[in-house]
């Protein structure tokens, strides 16, 4: 911890003593082991509290630190010994030697055994050496005096027994100090400002424009005592307030560069958040004279709101490494076996795909990799090892072919959006496969990367483009280009082969853990100049590190040579172990693996079970044998819900074990009868796949894949597939022909065919012009018409134990105890036909930002309660969107056709984007290309770099065949989970783009799904796309080629459906996409309704499998789309990479 969080403590510390929290001052010291209290030392000694005693004296030093250690811990105890033996009390007298004196036998086996003698005695006094030893109270004073030089002596308590001399009231004075400042910066600062609140940062409202000078008279007295501070809601815990921006954290290294790029975690979209540490692990290690950092920082997103200057007591945070209140419990961690695998060889390496909940990749020990959908039990791909092209390889790598053929996998990963994947092989290469939404593995690159094994393999994003990053026998740690396998850096400096990577981002700053077998940790920027820290890991071999889901904790996890391992969380600040968790044997028969999920639980391999802790407990939580059969260290991984857990087995296979979301997961997952009698058994697909985030691949062999099939194929269709070739193999007829009958058309148009929820909603309707779900997926958030915002949240029950929506259970319109409502300020707005509305949400669920044609709005989600406005009108709000790698850098879309790029923390307009005829309707960022898309109600597209907000590219989307031309009208966009596609959406149309603005395919509304397109949305894995109609159906599109899967008629949902064509009916203005099931969905109706829609049980996925013949412009029967012509004007490759 560095000097000033130290100061923190002493004057929290003053604050507390001051306050007469006597027992929190005490728990205080001894927790931060910066003050030991002699004089409480000394009154708990003479009152014979022991047990308070070594409490208070863990928190300085242990029994084995050293021989002043040691004789203080003997003193005591013995002293608790004698007095039982003096008190007659001989059971508790042994029970003291057996488990408070018996540590002290192997240092003095004699003295001990002399204790022990001490019981034979009627009288211990009759020992000649404490025949002086008179009554409690003296021999408690004596034993003091001796105690007092001992603890002076020692080294660990040097600095620690006096406290620091600073004036009274001194955390009282910093806060007066930093109200009068912010007084200060008041644009209205008020002579007598009404202090209410030191949770937010003081602002005074407005007063009529006019100035007056700042004041410096104090402006908050003694701090209330507890119970006098008035209610403030549900705000959360005090947070710090000093948060120095992101040029300043660059100044604890040697070299910082100025221009370091603010790429992303090698991790899935929204997966990790950028903490606000700035990689104060690395601060450490070399921090340059004169610079003074401050540890105790918050992220920049918790000050997206501060300089919003308002006088709310809420404070504001849209960053995911707030924590927000958990709820977990050791009942969510996945213990029950459901599923068994037969890999047929050695598991060495596994990883759950980041979005696709059930799908595992897996390495052996013969160079396999393969493939599972765990919920079916189905081996999606199986690639065996072979070198892809020898003559590329070095001589080396080739020689020891030669000598000895095996191979084996060390490591296998997903990329940060499942569409590649990385294996590092046990001999100097590592080859990188493209993975298909289909399921198919095309070879990309394959790297002669080290001499000798690569050991570990990663993908990050240093310069804003991805990287492969490696690591070997050879000493060094290697950064490719992911895109043609170019080497962008190496680094070196380690002496021993190196063991593992964990690259990571802080404060937009990119670097690289790595670990060695000589136990070394070092950690590295991507430039040439050297490690920047240099530690030793627990145990001094082999150590994996990895951090919480959420990038605020930092954990190893290793094994010595020995067999002792350690699981360890580091305190980033100092470099140093914050706490050792306790529970693995003492001798591990292998190195452990470990795992970290849920921000809340870590899991390791040992002892033949897993064993499970909580982050914040060093005594283990649980552990599980999983019906036995696992080997000493078995292998895991989470996947990304935390819902599942592989392990491996001693028979070469693997478990999966579920917790109750897991084992929901894969019933809806199980495999159906329907889909063996709809697809044949192997397909060639040659189908022109959209292009993946890389270059594309050329030369790239054919993959099998199946391809779903409907029992009798139209002639005609078959006949004009020239580029598809299908296997000639009779179809799998099911005995229950009459459910294959149902679904050959997939038209949902009755109730009994979905599942589907209307939300209870007794307040006045109106129409729904925005609706989200929470990113926790327990409650939906709608914003109406009447600039009202409604929030339904699903209570966790018996019938609903994850809290997850669902429309098996009724959720509950949530308001706030003082039935407030949550509305959006009209004062300025013009009463129009066409409203206009929109509304972000943070990453926590925590506050919700939104407009409805007046000031922009943030409102506390606990509290319905406004934090402030900005942004009056005119022009009017239409759009909001989060800048990517900043919190505070808000693009909004204007009602003039402008869109703003606002700072939020120093309330400025940064720049404005100009370019739309009409008003901004569609706002989307891709971190991978480093872009922000707008569309607007011309029909307009349009590309800004990001860094320079230049305009890179535009153009008008495509009219139809024989529509009027040029198109008009809301346009809404919507880049894909990998970053690199575009949903763009139209009333005439849906298609899909790439980053350059090329139209990959295309859907028009036509025969059954006439009516103009009135909203879509991505499912949250992206194999899917929803869209609404105005006549109230729903299409559900394969979000590859927009081929129609499935279609719901309004009668299947809506109750009241009347059918009618001469009346108005109710149409899905906008749908929502549930954050973690692919296959729930809601609607919000233009007569004010909120529906959320689920397959049906027997089905439980949308169109299940098959696809419909009413295909428009994408083909049909779910084979490939015919591209638009301009994916075929000789710009785009014949073949590239699928997603």
């Amino acid at each position: 911890m560095s000097s000033l969080s130290r100061e923190l403590v002493f004057l929290i510390l003053q604050f507390l003593d001051e306050e007469k929290f006597k027992e929190t001052v005490h728990k205080l010291e001894q927790e931060s082991g910066f003050l030991f209290n002699m004089k409480y030392f000394e009154d708990q000694v003479q009152a014979g509290e022991w047990e308070e005693v070594e409490r208070y004296l863990s928190g300085f030093t242990k029994v084995e630190d050293n021989r002043y250690s040691m004789k203080i811990f003997f003193e005591i105890r013995k002293q608790k010994y004698l007095e039982a033996l003096d008190r007659q009390d001989r059971a508790k007298a042994v029970d003291i030697l057996v488990k408070d004196l018996k540590v002290f036998a192997s240092f003095n086996e004699d003295l001990f055994k002399e204790i022990t003698q001490l019981l034979t005695l009627e009288n211990f006094r009759q020992n000649e050496q404490l025949s002086k030893y008179g009554d409690t109270k003296t021999a408690r004073n004596i034993m003091l005096v001796e105690l007092k030089k001992l603890i002076e002596a020692n080294p660990l308590f040097r600095d620690k027994l006096t406290f620091p001399a600073f004036k009274a009231s001194r955390l009282r004075t910093l806060i007066n100090q930093s109200l009068n400042w912010q007084h200060q910066l008041c644009k209205n600062p008020r002579p007598n400002p009404d202090i209410k609140t030191l949770f937010t940062d003081h602002t005074c409202a407005s007063s009529n424009g006019t100035r007056p000078p700042p004041t410096n008279a104090p402006l908050a007295g003694p701090v209330p005592k507890p119970g006098v501070f008035p209610p403030l809601g549900g705000c959360g815990p005090f947070q710090p307030v000093v948060s120095p921006p992101p040029s300043a954290i660059a100044g604890w290294m040697s070299a910082a560069n100025p221009s370091m790029p603010h790429g992303a975690v090698a991790a899935p979209p929204g997966l990790v958040q950028a903490p606000s540490s700035a990689a104060a692990f690395l601060k450490h290690a070399r921090m340059p004279p004169g610079v003074s950092g401050i540890d105790y920082q918050t992220a920049d997103s918790e000050h997206l709101m501060k300089r919003l200057r308002t006088g709310q007591p809420d404070e504001v945070s849209f960053s995911g490494s707030s924590h927000p209140p958990n709820i977990s419990s050791p009942d969510d961690l996945p213990k029950t076996v459901v599923r068994n695998l037969s890999q047929g060889s050695n598991v060495m390496s596994m990883d759950f795909h980041p979005q696709k909940q059930t799908v595992l990749l897996v390495g052996t020990n013969v160079g396999d990799i393969s493939i599972w959908e765990v919920g079916s039990r189905e081996r999606l791909a199986l690639k065996n090892f072979k070198v892809w092209n020898i003559s590329a390889c070095s001589m080396p790598f080739q020689t020891t072919l030669v000598k000895d053929a095996t191979i084996s996998v060390n490591r296998c990963v997903w990329g940060p959006d499942g569409s590649i994947l990385g294996v590092a092989f046990s001999k100097h290469i590592v080859q990188i496969y493209m993975y298909s939404q289909a399921g198919e593995l095309r070879q990309h690159l394959e790297i002669d990367a080290h001499t000798g094994g690569v050991n570990d393999i990663a993908f990050a994003h240093p310069n804003k483009q991805l990287s492969i990053v490696t690591c070997g026998d050879d000493k060094t740690i290697k950064v490719w280009d992911a895109a043609m396998g170019h080497r962008q850096y190496t680094f070196e400096g380690h002496e021993s082969a190196v063991y593992s990577l964990c690259p990571h981002y802080k404060e937009n700053i990119q670097f690289i853990f790595s670990t060695a077998i000589d136990g070394k940790i070092k950690a590295w920027l991507y430039d040439s100049l050297g490690s920047r820290v240099d530690y030793d890991a627990p145990g001094l071999w082999c150590t994996t590190m990895a951090y919480s889901a959420d990038g605020t904790r930092l954990f190893s996890c290793g094994t010595s040579k020995e067999g002792e391992s350690h699981l360890v969380e580091w305190n980033e600040s100092e470099g140093a172990i914050k706490r050792t968790y306790l529970g693995f044997r003492k001798r591990s028969l292998g190195v452990v693996q470990f795992d970290t999920t849920r921000n809340r639980f870590l899991a390791a391999g040992d002892e033949f079970q897993i064993k499970f802790w909580d982050m914040d407990n060093t005594s283990m939580l649980t552990s599980t044998e999983a019906d036995g059969g696992l080997p000493a260290s078995p292998r895991l991984r989470f996947n990304k819900e935390g819902s599942l857990l592989a392990v491996t087995t001693s028979d070469n296979g693997i478990k999966i074990l579920a917790n109750a979301d897991g084992q929901r997961l894969l019933r809806i997952l199980e495999t159906r009868a329907f889909d063996g009698a709809r697809g044949f058994p192997e397909a060639v697909n040659v189908k022109p796949s959209v292009a993946g985030p890389l270059s594309p691949i050329p030369n790239v062999s054919t993959s099998i894949s199946p391809i779903p099939d409907r029992i009798q194929q139209p002639m005609s269709l078959l006949a004009s597939m020239e580029n598809n070739r299908i296997a000639d193999v009779k179809p799998r007829i099911l005995e229950n022909s009459d459910k294959i009958k149902g679904w050959k058309f997939p038209d949902i148009s009755d109730a009994s065919q979905l599942k589907t929820l209307k939300l209870p909603d007794p307040l006045t309707p109106s129409k729904v012009l925005r609706l989200l779900y929470t990113n926790s997926g327990v409650a939906v958030l709608a914003l109406g018409s009447n600039a009202v915002h409604k929030l339904w949240k699903w209570q966790r029950n018996e019938r609903n134990p994850s809290g997850k929506s669902s429309s098996s259970n009724v959720p509950q319109l949530w308001q706030p105890t003082n039935g407030a409502l949550m509305s959006n300020d009209t004062s300025d707005v013009k009463v129009t036909e066409d409203p206009i509305a929109c509304i972000a949400l943070s990453k926590n669920d925590s506050y919700v930002m939104s407009a409805s044609g007046g000031k922009v709005s943030l409102f506390n989600m606990m509290t319905f309660k406004v934090m402030t406005t900005f942004m009056p009108p005119p022009p009017a709000a239409t759009y909001l969107a989060f800048h990517p790698q900043d919190n505070n850098i808000i693009a909004i879309g204007m009602e003039d056709s402008t869109i703003q790029i606002y700072n939020v923390r120093v309330d400025e307009v940064k720049t404005k984007l100009k370019g739309h005829q009409k008003r901004i309707s569609g706002l989307a960022f891709s971190q991978s290309f480093n872009i922000l898309v707008s569309s607007g109600a011309d029909a307009q597209l349009f590309v800004w770099n990001i860094d320079s907000w230049e305009k890179k590219k535009s153009r008008p989307i495509q009219a139809p065949p024989g529509h009027p031309t040029p198109l008009v009208g809301e346009t809404r966009v919507q880049f894909h989970n990998n970053q690199t596609h575009l949903l763009v959406s139209h009333e005439s149309q849906i298609a899909i783009y790439d980053s350059q603005l090329e139209c990959l395919c295309s859907w028009y509304p036509r025969d059954s799904l006439a009516s103009p397109v009135s909203t879509t949305i991505y499912s949250c894995d992206g194999t899917l796309v929803y869209a609404g109609f105005c006549d109230g159906a729903v299409g559900i599109f394969d979000a590859e080629s927009l081929a129609l899967r499935c279609q719901i008629s309004p009668s299947a949902y809506i109750s009241s459906f009347s059918g009618s064509t001469t009346s108005n009916p109710a149409f899905p203005v906008v749908i929502a996409a549930h954050p973690s099931d692919p296959n729930q969905f809601a609607v919000g109706m233009s007569d004010g309704a909120v529906h959320v829609l689920e397959p049906s049980e027997l089905e439980t996925k949308w169109g299940g499998g098959s696809t419909s013949q009413e295909n428009g412009n994408a083909g049909g029967s779910g084979l490939p789309s015919i591209p638009s012509s301009s994916a075929l004007n000789g710009s785009q490759p014949s073949e590239t990479p699928s997603r």
